[in-house]
């Protein structure tokens, strides 16, 4: 296992909403002095992308926003809930329920599947939803307009907000 906490965001295709959620948690994790302890990646339930970068759209709305990223898309698989694994993730978060039921059913045990949660349950605006519920999914802006993606920004934002509040307790029950 690395000696860093590791976050992984996951959407379906990797090219909007979990590498937009890598660019502004890795920030707020770095933010809040923890960037030396956590690290934050993405990966997609699909694997049409690939190698792509993000989006055009989710780095102009980053970009706008004053987030940086590097990315290349990628396909999470179930290997990676295996401790030792290079991509192993301490937190895999979802980005709306089908990605979550994917992930749980690649789970190969409970202990991995405790591992998964939805993005959105870190927001304290949404506290007491359960993961799966689709109140908590993070709208998918791939097919939409424009100003879809700064909506999800939004949402990263305070999710991300209320994760790094929680990264403390998380680090220290690993």
């Amino acid at each position: 296992m690395s000696a860093h906490f590791r976050v992984t965001a996951v959407c379906l295709g990797n090219i909007c909403r979990s590498p937009m959620t890598q660019a502004v948690l890795t920030t707020y994790v770095d933010d809040a002095g923890l960037g030396d302890r956590v690290v934050v990646d993405s990966a997609g339930t699909g694997g049409w992308h690939i190698g792509e970068d993000a989006d055009p759209r989710a780095l102009a709305t980053l970009r706008s926003a004053g987030y940086d990223l590097d990315h290349a898309a990628r396909q999470y698989h179930r290997d990676w809930f295996a401790p030792g694994h290079a991509a192993y993730g301490d937190l895999v978060l979802a980005m709306d329920s089908s990605n979550y039921a994917d992930l749980i059913a690649m789970a190969p045990d409970a202990q991995a599947a405790r591992r998964v949660r939805m993005l959105r349950s870190f927001d304290p605006s949404m506290a007491g939803i359960p993961d799966g519920d689709p109140e908590l999914d993070v709208p998918d802006p791939y097919y939409g307009r424009t100003d879809g993606f700064a909506t999800v920004l939004e949402m990263i934002e305070a999710a991300a907000a209320g994760l790094v509040v929680a990264l403390p307790t998380l680090l220290h029950a690993r």
